[in-house]
């Protein structure tokens, strides 16, 4: 008999279950995928927030807006998950498919990557 990864019961059912029950799935994995750290989870909250503010001000997939707006809906420019350089030069600043590239008079360009 296997035994439940979460909580130790028997598990009765298929041969390659591994868990007892949804709940004791689901609080392993919870376990499993959670923030380890502060530092860890306090990035991945700018990362969201900063995803969040590309994502509400380029609804089309393309569009511009101002350093001060970015700045007041709270976006941080430090955090960001991968650059984009083009063979003409440009340098797109992405979070996952959400990216900007500064523009003249602290104006963004604001794109979406095509998935």
């Amino acid at each position: 008999m296997k035994a439940c990864l979460e909580c130790g019961e028997k598990i009765v059912g298929r041969e390659d279950k591994k868990f007892c029950s949804d709940c004791c799935r689901n609080a392993y994995n919870n376990k499993m995928n959670k923030d380890s750290t502060n530092f860890m989870r306090n990035i991945n909250n700018k990362l969201r927030k900063n995803y969040r503010i590309l994502s509400e001000l380029n609804a089309d997939g393309k569009g511009k807006t101002s350093r001060d707006k970015l700045l007041s809906k709270g976006f941080d420019f430090d955090f960001f998950t991968n650059i984009l350089r083009t063979k003409t030069g440009n340098t797109y600043y992405f979070l996952y498919d959400q990216g900007y590239r500064l523009l003249e008079n602290d104006y963004y360009m604001l794109v979406k990557k095509e998935i």
